[in-house]
């Protein structure tokens, strides 16, 4: 007989970031759940794109299994442990200490970095050639880290200087060298399946016995651009699959909102969410070359 999984009533809730709600299960593990809200210009919108956590937890499992680096998985995807309700979107994941930054490799320039480059001529303290633009490809990819903001405030790009002066020597080279290998190899393969991993954000931890371990979520359209290659065309935006497509909505003229206001933003129209749903799950199937209809728990947007 099939043991009677818990309900989330059952465990105890620590906090709830702009996308992931974590709940304690024991000394040693959290259970990490990714809900379907969607968040742009440091607010989390009030209209949720169904489905996106299921998107964003199959493509984690997805990468951890084939990047083969220590990570913070401590179950397998239906353990019994995780609630029904949660099945599908939600993780057992080890308690570890995280590094307080964000560790961001860019193989192309483009958002926050287009913008530091226009202004300096560099990315994070990072001296670049003249005459790049939107779109550029990198030489070779770099290491850009950022803060780690609260809910509501905006991450902060910083320079490597201030990843040592936080971190020491050791623990900052190694975040940074493992920042970009990782990057290397999944940019790899995605673009062996047609994808540009344009820039991706990573998030490490220290366990118990001071292992440097690869958390949170990896590689997925919220942590991640990712662009197509017969699409690809430097000197403009790039049609993406990622939440640019909502970042975009959200200042046009369409949407009547301005981002620089204090008021929040609109709720977002149907088409847009449909449109946001399916390119996150093209990007799973995309790069994974698995059914997202094979993934574990049930589609939300049939029980729309």
């Amino acid at each position: 007989m099939n043991a009677v999984r818990p309900t989330l009533a059952d465990y105890t809730h620590i906090q709830s970031g702009k996308v992931r709600d974590l709940y304690n299960i024991d000394d040693e593990c959290l259970l990490m759940v990714a809900s379907d809200r969607i968040s742009a210009y440091d607010h989390v919108l009030e209209t949720p794109i169904p489905d996106k956590g299921r998107v964003l937890t199959a493509m984690s499992v997805f990468f951890f299994s084939e990047l083969g680096v220590p990570n913070h998985l401590a179950a397998s995807a239906d353990d019994e442990r995780i609630p029904e309700e949660v099945l599908g979107r939600a993780l057992i994941v080890k308690k570890l200490e995280m590094v307080p930054f964000e560790c961001v490799a860019r193989g192309y320039l483009t958002g926050s970095g287009l913008k530091d480059y226009a202004a300096t001529g560099a990315v994070c303290g990072v001296k670049l050639p003249e005459g790049l633009g939107e779109a550029s490809r990198l030489e070779e990819a770099i290491f850009t880290p950022a803060t780690k903001a609260d809910v509501g405030d905006h991450d902060e790009n910083v320079t490597f200087d201030a990843v040592l002066s936080k971190l020491g020597t050791e623990l900052a080279h190694r975040i940074r060298q493992e920042t970009l290998d990782i990057y290397l190899r999944a940019s790899t393969l995605t673009e062996a399946r047609g994808i540009i991993l344009a820039d991706t954000k990573f998030e490490f931890g220290v366990d118990n016995a001071n292992n440097l371990v690869l958390a949170d979520e990896v590689l997925t359209p919220d942590s991640s651009r990712f662009w197509t290659v017969e699409d690809y065309a430097p000197g403009k935006s790039q049609p993406s699959f990622d939440k640019q497509f909502v970042r975009d909505w959200l200042t046009s003229s369409e949407s009547g909102w301005d981002k620089d206001s204090d008021s929040p933003p609109p709720p977002l129209p149907d088409d847009i969410v449909d449109a946001t749903r399916k390119r996150y799950i093209e990007a799973y199937e995309r790069i994974s070359g698995l059914s997202f209809d094979d993934w574990l728990g049930e589609t939300s947007w049939a029980k729309a």
